[in-house]
C-alpha cells in the first residue's frame, strides 16, 4: 500500500531530523533524484524544520525584529511546501494518465498530493505527543491527556493511510479522476501582492 510506504518515508526524516535537531541544518536525502521517494523525503523535512520554526516563533520572550525573521522564514517554507505537494501531485497525474474515468466517475475534493501532505503533519504530530507522554516533569493527570491525544492522533493517521490507498485505487480503476490545480498564493507574487507591487 502506498500509504505505508509514505509512512515508513516520513518516520526515517523525522527520526533522520532529530538527530540533529537543527533548523539550518541541510538534509542528505538518501533518495534517487527526480523519484516519488526523493520528493517524499524532501517534502517531510520541509514540514519538519518548519514545525520548530513554529515553536520558536510562539516564544514569549522574543525580540519582534527576530520574529520577523522567523515569520519570513516560515513564509519561505510555506511556499516551499506548497511547491513540492504539486510537483507530488504531478506525479500521480502522470502515473494514472492511461486510467479511463467511467461514466459515473467522482471527483474527489482533495488530491492526492493533498493527503499526503496531511499525513506529513500528522506524523509529526505524533511524533511529538508521543514525546509529551514521556516527559518527566508533568503530572499524571497531563500524561493521562496527552495519551489519549495520542491515541486519537494514532487512529487518524490509520483512518487518513486507508482514505489515501482508497483514492488512489479509485484514480485507477476509474471510480475518480483527478485534476492537478495550482495554489497560486498571491501574498508571496509581488505582481498580485498590492503591498509589494505597489512598492515598485
Amino acid at each position: 500500500m502506498f500509504s505505508e510506504h509514505c509512512n515508513k518515508i516520513f518516520e526515517q526524516v523525522i527520526t533522520d531530523y532529530h538527530q540533529f535537531n537543527d533548523i539550518d541544518h541541510v538534509p542528505q536525502n538518501p533518495f534517487t533524484a527526480n523519484t516519488i521517494d526523493h520528493l517524499l523525503y524532501a517534502k517531510c523535512w520541509i514540514d519538519t524544520a518548519q514545525w520548530h520554526m513554529e515553536d520558536e516563533i510562539r516564544n514569549p520572550s522574543i525580540i519582534p525584529e527576530e520574529a520577523v525573521l522567523w515569520k519570513r522564514r516560515i513564509d519561505k517554507s510555506n511556499q516551499d511546501r506548497t511547491d513540492i505537494v504539486e510537483v507530488i501531485d504531478d506525479y500521480f497525474f502522470t502515473k494514472y494518465q492511461d486510467a479511463k474515468p467511467k461514466a459515473t466517475a467522482r471527483f474527489n475534493t482533495e488530491s492526492p498530493a493533498g493527503a499526503i501532505d496531511r499525513l506529513s503533519i500528522l506524523l509529526l504530530k505524533i511524533y511529538h505527543m508521543r514525546e509529551e507522554t514521556t516527559r518527566a516533569n508533568i503530572d499524571e493527570q497531563l500524561r493521562e491527556k496527552n495519551n489519549t491525544k495520542l491515541g486519537i492522533l494514532l487512529q487518524q493517521r490509520e483512518d487518513l493511510s486507508l482514505a489515501i490507498d482508497e483514492l488512489l485505487e479509485d484514480i485507477e480503476k476509474g471510480d475518480k479522476y483527478m485534476k492537478v490545480y495550482r495554489q497560486m498564493k498571491m501574498y508571496n507574487d509581488p505582481t498580485l501582492n498590492p503591498v509589494l507591487y505597489n512598492k515598485q
